[in-house]
This record gives structure tokens, C-alpha cells and sequence, in this order.
């Protein structure tokens, strides 16, 4: 019975059509459109694990643009000089390369070359082998995964009123 209530609970949840708003909390507030630069943003280092290096000495950075008030989202800028490594994605993460770019060997073997104005998703939980031979910058989108709970309800949800795309 109990185990029925938390199911229910998060199909209602899940099937809201408007998504919840974050409550602030004293934290400060997101604000509604947050814009930048891509070339004025600071870059901060952003080592890459060196345990992950295969070869080469790539050197990373990175300059947060945006979280999401929920901190379920969150939207940085990224470059990296030449090397190879391996690259774990916690979060799901969508890039896009303005400019340079690389070799990604995903877990499955498949290579994909990427370039400048290339889109990818990385789904959260895999490897993938970067290999950048000059310069490779990116606006990498990242979006924390449901629990494993929330994500089932989600997708029954989704089977039983399919969404519609939404207009742009």
C-alpha cells in the first residue's frame, strides 16, 4: 500500500503540466534571462582528472554561465587544448562546439567528430574518450537525472498523455 502511494504520488507529480517553481529560501533568485558573451566570460582553470589523461597535455577551462533556481540545470562554457582523455558524465549534458574541434569515442566504440556548430548528448552514468588535436570550446547544457522513482513515473506519464512539442 505504501509502495502504491509513493508510485501515485509521483505520477501526480510527474504529470503536472506547469513545472514547479523553486522556492527561494533566502537564497538569491535566479533571474528571469541571464545573457553573456561567450568571449567575455572569465575562464577559470578546470583540471582534467589526471588519472582520465591518456595522452597529451590538455589544459581545461571553464566559466559558469547559469544554474537553474531547482539546481537541476545548469549552463557553462568549456575549452580544452590538445590531448586525449577519458571524460565521465555525471549529469546529462548536451554541447555545443563553437569552435574547434574533437574525436568523441563513446563506451560503444562509435567515433563522432564534432565541429564547430556540431550538437551531442552525453546521457548521465557513461565514459566517453575525448581526443582534441588542436583546440576544442563548447556551451555545455547540463541537466541532473530523476530518481530512478521519479524518472519511471515520468516515463508512464509520458506513454499515457504524450506531450506535444513545444512551440518556438
Amino acid at each position: 500500500m505504501v509502495v502504491k502511494m509513493m508510485i501515485a504520488s509521483a505520477i501526480a507529480m510527474a504529470s503536472r503540466t506547469m513545472p514547479l517553481m523553486p522556492i527561494s529560501m533566502g537564497r538569491r533568485r535566479t533571474a528571469p534571462v541571464i545573457s553573456a558573451s561567450s568571449g567575455h566570460m572569465e575562464m577559470k582553470p578546470a583540471p582534467i582528472n589526471p588519472e582520465w589523461i591518456i595522452s597529451g597535455d590538455p589544459q581545461a577551462r571553464m566559466a559558469d554561465h547559469s544554474r537553474s533556481g531547482d539546481r537541476a540545470a545548469y549552463t557553462a562554457l568549456w575549452d580544452c587544448t590538445a590531448g586525449t582523455f577519458r571524460w565521465f558524465f555525471m549529469w546529462d549534458e548536451t554541447v555545443h562546439i563553437i569552435e574547434g574541434d574533437v574525436h568523441v569515442t563513446a563506451a560503444d566504440g562509435s567515433v563522432h567528430h564534432l565541429h564547430a556548430g556540431d550538437v551531442a548528448y552525453f546521457k548521465a552514468g557513461t565514459w566517453a574518450t575525448w581526443r582534441v588535436d588542436t583546440y576544442v570550446r563548447k556551451v555545455a547544457f547540463l541537466r541532473r537525472p530523476f530518481p530512478m522513482a521519479l524518472a519511471l513515473a515520468y516515463s508512464v506519464k509520458n506513454r499515457v498523455f504524450p506531450a506535444k512539442a513545444p512551440s518556438l
